[in-house]
């Protein structure tokens, strides 16, 4: 039987907030002992951290004893890449720089088998379908498939609509930090212009029936985007977590260089 996706099924009904954890170390190692933790899911990032579809599958073997909920953020949206993160068993993935609602389309295709899509067929062989021991994989497998989708440029804001009206999207996702760059305030999300966007997008995400997420590490300015409508939202990043704890331990001890600036928590 092909697994509930329970992660897809809060955020359809948006009752409850879904706090996640980016995990950028690329380490099955550290995939595991972050899902130790009471996040709901874990983002495994193969956009910026370097991560291969060998590294992606051991992390989502480490962390499938846990009740965090795994998602994949493979590099971009291509078809390919897609195929090879569905077929390693991935049942949720965040598709970055999603501009049109043809971009968003091209994804849903990559998502569903022949004849309604473009995913190729080989689920005999793959985790996804346990090895082919899961029968009736391919006639069921869509229904538990989540796509989330990127939005974070100026050409996004101005197609986000169009994206929302897309069939075969859960969830839209603002990134802040491509998006204030876009916007001309790079490094700099808590611009007064790059919020109100957010918030902007944030409402129509929600009033479209969709779910909306976005990540930001400072309580306060994660607690005002969950106020915007913010349905699921990354809190913390596994890689910031760790050097600001290294960072911390000396201090008392020498001082530290290379400290971290926050801008907004993003």
């Amino acid at each position: 039987m092909v697994p509930k996706n329970r992660f897809k099924e809060a955020i359809a009904k948006g009752e409850e907030v879904q706090y996640g954890l980016w995990l950028s170390t690329a380490s099955p190692y550290m995939a595991e002992l972050a899902a130790g933790a009471d996040y709901d899911w874990l983002l495994i990032d193969g956009e910026h951290a370097p991560n291969t579809i060998q590294t992606v599958l051991g992390q989502l073997q480490a962390v499938a004893p846990y009740p965090a909920h795994p998602i994949v953020r493979p590099l971009e949206g291509d078809t390919a890449l897609l195929k090879q993160v569905l077929d390693v068993g991935a049942q949720t993935v965040l598709v970055p720089m999603v501009d049109t609602a043809e971009d968003a389309r091209r994804v849903v295709s990559a998502l569903r088998y022949p004849p309604n899509g473009q995913r190729g067929v080989g689920a005999s062989v793959a985790r996804a379908s346990r090895w082919g021991r899961m029968a009736d994989y391919m006639a069921k497998a869509e229904a538990e498939l989540c796509l989330l989708v990127q939005v974070e440029s100026r050409e996004a804001l101005g197609n986000l609509d169009e994206i929302l009206a897309v069939e075969g999207v859960d969830g839209v996702f603002v990134g802040p930090a491509d998006l204030s760059a876009s916007m001309g305030h790079p490094d700099d999300a808590g611009h007064p212009e790059v919020q109100t966007a957010i918030e902007d997008c944030l409402k129509r995400i929600r009033a479209a029936g969709k779910a909306a997420g976005t990540l930001c590490t400072d309580p306060v300015a994660a607690r005002k985007c969950i106020e915007w409508g913010a349905n699921f939202v990354a809190v913390a990043v596994d890689t910031v977590s760790y050097v600001e704890a290294l960072d911390a331990a000396l201090a008392p001890f020498k001082p530290v260089g290379g400290a971290r600036e926050k801008k907004q928590g993003y």
